[in-house]
């Protein structure tokens, strides 16, 4: 058995999806830095307000709380009923992003691989031509007509 688990971690196909989970998690967070540092405060200001992901509809307030009731974090950790719909747009924003990016990189490659595909093609439409042996044949059938 053990030697089964070696010959599938040692596959290619496994250390592949494993380098792909691995940049995918450094790429998400880069995505979600830039949406939360760049692109939501813009959308918030645009909206009203500096930070997008705050906005959220009260339903509840909880036994007790006395702080203020527009700070979403101190709500939150009170367990406060709340629809924070301003977390939910910058959760589609970094999907969003992320998406295109990874469309772009498939793309990407897609047409690197039809190019190679192109290539090895016209490579192999190439008519041979004669290999060694035959054109030396031909030079002693020659040289002997002389």
């Amino acid at each position: 058995m053990f030697q089964e688990f070696k010959k599938f971690i040692a596959k290619g196909n496994v250390m592949d999806l494993a380098v792909g989970v691995i940049i995918g998690t450094a790429f998400g967070a880069i995505v979600k830095s830039l949406t939360d540092e760049v692109i939501m405060p813009a959308v918030g200001e645009i909206f009203g307000g500096a930070d997008f992901s705050n906005h959220f509809v009260l339903l509840s307030t909880p036994e007790g709380f006395t702080g203020a009731m527009d700070d979403y974090a101190a709500l939150k950790e009170a367990g406060a009923a709340m629809i924070g719909y301003g977390a939910f747009a910058t959760a589609i924003v970094n999907f969003l992003i992320l998406a295109f990016v990874i469309f772009l990189m498939v793309r990407y490659v897609n047409r690197l691989m039809e190019a190679v595909e192109k290539k090895e093609e016209a490579a192999a439409a190439t008519p041979a031509g004669p290999s060694e042996i035959e054109l030396l044949t031909e030079i002693r059938d020659e040289l002997k007509k002389r």
